[in-house]
C-alpha cells in the first residue's frame, strides 16, 4: 500500500504515509462518491501506516539484540550452538559478543578456528587456554592438534588440501 520494499526505515515509511495522504485525503473532494472512496483508502493508508511503523520497530528490537553484549556463558553456549550447525563464522561472531574471556573461552575460539582452518590462530588461542589454565588436558590436547595441524598444512600436501578446499568453498 505505502509501495515501500521489507526493509524500509520508519523515516521511509512516514515520508511514504505523507506523500499519499496529500494525494487521497477526502477533504480534497466535493464530490461524495469520491470522498467516500477517499475515506476507505485513507483507512487502508492508516492501517498499512501502522503496520509499517510497528515492523520497523520490531526490527529495531530483533537487531538490538543482536547487538547486546553477552555474558561468557552464553556466547561459549552460542558458539557452540553455532560450530553444531556447521557455522564456523557465525560462531566466531557469538564468541566476540563478550569482554569476559577465560580459558573456557579462548579454547572454544581455537575449537572455531580450527573449523576455519586458521590453524595457527587455533593453536594461539589454545596455548593462551593453557596458560590460564595449565592443568586442564582438553585444552592442552586442542593445542597439540592445531599445532599437528598447523604442520601438516605447511607440507605440500597439505597445501593442496587447503587450496582444494578453499576452491570448494567458492
Amino acid at each position: 500500500m505505502l509501495g515501500l520494499n521489507a526493509v524500509a526505515s520508519a523515516d521511509d515509511v512516514r515520508n511514504a504515509y505523507r506523500r499519499l495522504v496529500k494525494t487521497c485525503h477526502p477533504d480534497k473532494f466535493l464530490d461524495a462518491d469520491e470522498r467516500k472512496a477517499a475515506q476507505e483508502k485513507m483507512i487502508a493508508l492508516n492501517l498499512a501506516y501502522e503496520e509499517a511503523l510497528k515492523l520497523t520497530a520490531s526490527r529495531r528490537s530483533a537487531a538490538s539484540h543482536y547487538d547486546r553484549e553477552l555474558s561468557e556463558e552464553e556466547a561459549l553456549i552460542l558458539a557452540d550452538k553455532m560450530l553444531r550447525r556447521d557455522s564456523p563464522e557465525s560462531a566466531l561472531r557469538q564468541l566476540m559478543r563478550t569482554k569476559e574471556r577465560n580459558g573456557a573461552w579462548f579454547a572454544m575460539q581455537g575449537r572455531v578456528l580450527m573449523a576455519l582452518e586458521q590453524y595457527e590462530t587455533a593453536h594461539q588461542s589454545y596455548r593462551e587456554a593453557v596458560k590460564r589454565e595449565p592443568n586442564n588436558n582438553v585444552f592442552r590436547q586442542g593445542a597439540l592438534d592445531a599445532a599437528v595441524a598447523l604442520k601438516k598444512s605447511r607440507t605440500p600436501m597439505g597445501r593442496i588440501k587447503t587450496l582444494f578446499n578453499r576452491l570448494k568453498k567458492k
